[in-house]
C-alpha cells in the first residue's frame, strides 16, 4: 500500500467548506491542516478556471501545511497533477504567519483548519495515539519535537497530571487517575499505550465506566493535546491567520470536541466584538475595532446521510467568519 492510500482522508462537510471559502480562480487559500489532502483537492477543483482542466497551472493557489512528514509525502503523491497550484510546507499551523512571510505572500483569500486527528494516526500503532494497539507512548504529530506522551506521563507531577486531565480531557476522575499514575511510576516507568490505558481504566471504578467509549478515551485525548500544545496552537493560528485575510476573506474551522470549539467560538466572538472596554465606560477608549463578521451564528454539523457514510464526522462542528 502506498503512503497516499494509507493516509486516506474523507473530507468532512465538503460542500459547506467549498461554499463558505467562496473559492475563486484568482484566489490564494491556506489549508493549515493538510492531513490526507481531501479538502485541499476540493479547494483546488473549486478554484480552477471555468472551462479549464483543474490540473492546469493557472487558477486558485493552495498552500497546504502539516507538521507531519507523512502527510506532506502522501499529498505530494496524491495531488501531483496539481503541483503548479499547490505548495506544500511541513510546519505547524501556529506558525502560519512565518510560513507566509517565507513564501512572500502578504494576504490570502481563505483559510481552512480541520482539527480532527486523522485515521492514519489512530491506526498507525507506532505513533502511539490509540489504546487499541500496544505501542510506545508517543503521540507526537511532529516527530521532530522532543516532548512525547512518555515524558508527560512519567515526568509530570501529580498536580500537573491532574490539571492536564481535567483541563484537556474534562475527566471527572482526573485526581484519582493522576494519583494512580504516580503510584505506578514508583515501580518503574509507564512505557506503552496498553499499559497506560489499563492503568487509567483501573483507576476509574467499574460502575462508572462509560458505556459508549473506552474508559481511557478522555485521558488519551488530554495527553495528546498536552504533548502537541493543540489549544494554544489553535488560538495563535486564529489570531495570526485573521491578520492574513484580505477584506472579505474567509476563515473556516472544523472542530471535533468541545474544547476546540470553545476556542474557535470565543476567538471569533472577541474579534467580532472589537471594543474591550468595561461595560460601564461612557465611551470606548481602547480603540479596538471589529476584525470579523461571524457567518455561522450557530455551528454547522454534518447531515445524517454524511454521518452514515463517514461515522467519524458525527462530532464535527463548523464555524466560519469573514474579515472586515
Amino acid at each position: 500500500m502506498t503512503l497516499s492510500n494509507a493516509f486516506k482522508h474523507i473530507p468532512v462537510m465538503p460542500r459547506e467548506v467549498v461554499e463558505l471559502l467562496n473559492c475563486r480562480a484568482e484566489g490564494i487559500y491556506i489549508d493549515g491542516t493538510l492531513g490526507g489532502g481531501g479538502h485541499t483537492g476540493l479547494i483546488l477543483d473549486a478554484s480552477a478556471p471555468t472551462g479549464k482542466p483543474p490540473n492546469e497551472a493557472i487558477g486558485g493557489k493552495v498552500i497546504g501545511m502539516d507538521w507531519d512528514e507523512d502527510a506532506i509525502l502522501a499529498v505530494k503523491q496524491r495531488l501531483k497533477d496539481y503541483s503548479g497550484r499547490l505548495t506544500l510546507v511541513r510546519e505547524n499551523f501556529a506558525n502560519i504567519k512565518k510560513v507566509m512571510e517565507d513564501l512572500n505572500i502578504k494576504k490570502v483569500d481563505g483559510i481552512l483548519l480541520d482539527l480532527g486527528v486523522s485515521s492514519y494516526h489512530l491506526e498507525k500503532p507506532e505513533r502511539g495515539f490509540s489504546f487499541r494497539f500496544d505501542a510506545p507512548l508517543d503521540m507526537r504529530m511532529d516527530r521532530r519535537q522532543k516532548k512525547t506522551a512518555y515524558a508527560v506521563v512519567n515526568k509530570s507531577s501529580c498536580e500537573q497530571l491532574e490539571d492536564i486531565l481535567w483541563k484537556y480531557g474534562e475527566e471527572r476522575w482526573a485526581r484519582r487517575i493522576a494519583k494512580t499514575i504516580v503510584e505506578k511510576r514508583r515501580h518503574g516507568p509507564i512505557s506503552t499505550t496498553k499499559e497506560f490505558s489499563s492503568l487509567v481504566s483501573s483507576a476509574i471504578p467499574k460502575k462508572f465506566h462509560p458505556r459508549d467509549i473506552h474508559p481511557a478515551t478522555r485521558t488519551f485525548q488530554a495527553i495528546r493535546i498536552a504533548v502537541n500544545d493543540e489549544l494554544d496552537n489553535l488560538k495563535k493560528s486564529i489570531d495570526d491567520g485573521v491578520d492574513l485575510l484580505v477584506h472579505g476573506g474567509r476563515m473556516v474551522i472544523i472542530s471535533f470536541h468541545s474544547l476546540e470549539d470553545r476556542v474557535v467560538k470565543e476567538s471569533f466572538r472577541n474579534m467580532e466584538k472589537g471594543c474591550i472596554c468595561p461595560y460601564d465606560f461612557p465611551k470606548c477608549v481602547c480603540g479596538k475595532k471589529p476584525k470579523l463578521k461571524i457567518i455561522t451564528k450557530r455551528p454547522l454539523v454534518p447531515s445524517e446521510e454524511e454521518v452514515s457514510r463517514n461515522p467519524r464526522a458525527r462530532s464535527a462542528k463548523l464555524r466560519a467568519a469573514e474579515r472586515l
